[in-house]
């Protein structure tokens, strides 16, 4: 999952290469953390979160296969 959301937020920032994902595992969760450029904040959060969220939907889905649940939170 970790790829997925470093692809994802890379496409979406000006300065892709400041963009950090780490992955940590929590029995059987996943917490994937996101890192951006404090001026990338809001290109990654979208109006009302709604990039956000898309981006937790899309890792939702590709998770649902392993029979994991994984939560994506975005560091400033």
């Amino acid at each position: 999952m970790k790829e997925l959301v470093e692809v994802i937020a890379k496409a979406l920032v000006d300065h892709p290469e400041e963009v950090v994902v780490t992955e940590r595992t929590e029995g059987r969760d996943v917490v994937v953390e996101l890192h951006v450029a404090a001026s990338d904040m809001g290109k990654v959060i979208g109006k009302q979160g709604r990039i956000a969220k898309a981006i937790r939907s899309v890792v939702k889905a590709a998770s649902s296969k392993d029979n994991t649940r994984v939560d994506v939170e975005i560091v400033g």
